[in-house]
């Protein structure tokens, strides 16, 4: 079974296509090809599959099998495996658009020249409604919410991108010991039912953060598109940014800008690593 390799700032994935994924069960073929010694390696396998109302359909699995709503790094990868592997030969577009659990997002494609350099997504409104990310708290929205957890409690502000996060400011960068405790303490806290993203931000200006991610059913990783974006949202309704920040994750930058009619644009590249046969 012919795979491509791709990467979105190092979040990275393990691309297939309609022929490959037939009849497959794409969650535990997700679990042994992210593998990352017994398998290709990656942060999540990505379907690009026919749709009816967009150009494709994205489906994305975690390592761990689970299926999220959306992820922002591998929509830009999905993207760039639709072009060169399913569309290509044909009109190069300016503009697609990918079907993905959490709605339409269309992808305007930025080129010098023949080359692609960039993608920006449209990745829709960010919700604060307690209800609707889920998170369980005392109040309509965690915005600044002091979440008990252990003996101690931390201050949350929740978000929905299409999929949860939990967005933890701190002064300082947490040290690999503090972000390996609370990253998946507050992942799979008793407060989020479906589990979530959590992102720790450091406010480095007013357009400007830096951003470490654990991804619900991934662990850590380099990049998170949807982390990015909710990050801004959360640092600019509190006060902290304005509407637009460039966000350094450990994996590279990603430009992010909330609109005033409400979507969020996410403008950052993807890569090919390299393509494979996986050996069943």
């Amino acid at each position: 079974m012919k795979f491509v390799k791709m990467h979105g700032l190092g979040n990275d994935f393990v691309m297939l296509g309609q022929a490959e994924t037939h009849g497959k069960d794409l969650a535990e073929l997700a679990r042994r090809m992210c593998d990352r010694h017994f398998g290709v390696g990656g942060d999540g396998l990505i379907a690009v599959l026919p749709a009816d109302n967009a150009d494709f359909t994205m489906r994305i699995f975690n390592p761990d099998g689970t299926e999220p709503e959306m992820c922002g790094n591998g929509v830009r990868c999905a993207v760039k495996y639709y072009l060169e592997y399913v569309a290509a030969g044909g009109p190069a577009p300016d503009k697609v658009v990918v079907n993905t659990l959490a709605g339409l997002r269309p992808v305007q494609i930025v080129r010098q020249g023949d080359t692609v350099t960039s993608y920006t997504v449209d990745m829709g409104s960010p919700e604060f409604d307690a209800e609707k990310i889920p998170v369980i708290v005392s109040e309509p929205r965690a915005m600044d919410y002091a979440l008990p957890v252990g003996n101690t409690s931390i201050r949350i502000t929740c978000v929905s991108m299409g999929n949860p996060h939990c967005v933890v400011f701190v002064d300082e960068d947490l040290s690999d010991t503090e972000f390996r405790m609370l990253g998946p303490q507050l992942s799979a806290h008793q407060a989020f039912p479906r589990h979530t993203n959590v992102e720790f931000i450091t406010v480095l200006g007013a357009d400007e953060l830096r951003m470490r991610v654990w991804e619900r059913g991934a662990g850590e990783t380099l990049a998170c598109g949807t982390g990015a974006c909710a990050s801004l949202a959360a640092a600019h309704i509190t006060g902290r940014t304005g509407r637009a920040a460039t966000v350094h994750l450990p994996g590279g930058d990603l430009c992010i800008q909330w609109l005033e009619n409400g979507p969020i644009l996410m403008s950052g590249p993807a890569a090919t690593v390299f393509a494979g046969v996986w050996a069943e």
